[in-house]
């Protein structure tokens, strides 16, 4: 799915820098990775809360700060995609129209 986004992007915005692409891929893959391990973290966190054993309440407690912390990791890495997807727009939006300021950045400074 993450491919197709990618790709497409890249069909419409010819002058992106290829490196910026692979950035892309990459977070896409960290993030992915990190959900697949909060998907295992959440199964065994409703594992030992069904046991009702203490040693696995009491273990639940690390795998929980485990998981928020997880959640923090992709927060952040969609935050960074968010802003480098936003300066590549806007790096394209100024090659493609000349070295002008591009649609995106007039309506940022408009007044009233």
């Amino acid at each position: 799915m993450e491919g197709d986004v990618i790709s497409g992007f890249g069909e419409r915005h010819n002058n992106v820098d290829g490196k910026v692409l692979q950035s892309f891929k990459k977070s896409f893959v960290d993030v992915q990775d990190i959900l697949d391990q909060n998907r295992l973290l959440i199964n065994e966190i409703n594992q030992n809360h069904e046991s009702n054993q203490p040693d696995n309440l009491s273990r639940n407690v690390g795998l929980i700060k485990e998981l928020n912390n997880n959640i923090r990791r992709v927060a952040s890495l969609y935050g960074d995609l968010s802003h480098s997807f936003s300066r590549s727009v806007d790096a394209s939006s100024e090659g493609e129209s000349g070295g002008t300021i591009g649609i995106a950045n007039q309506k940022r400074f408009r007044s009233g």
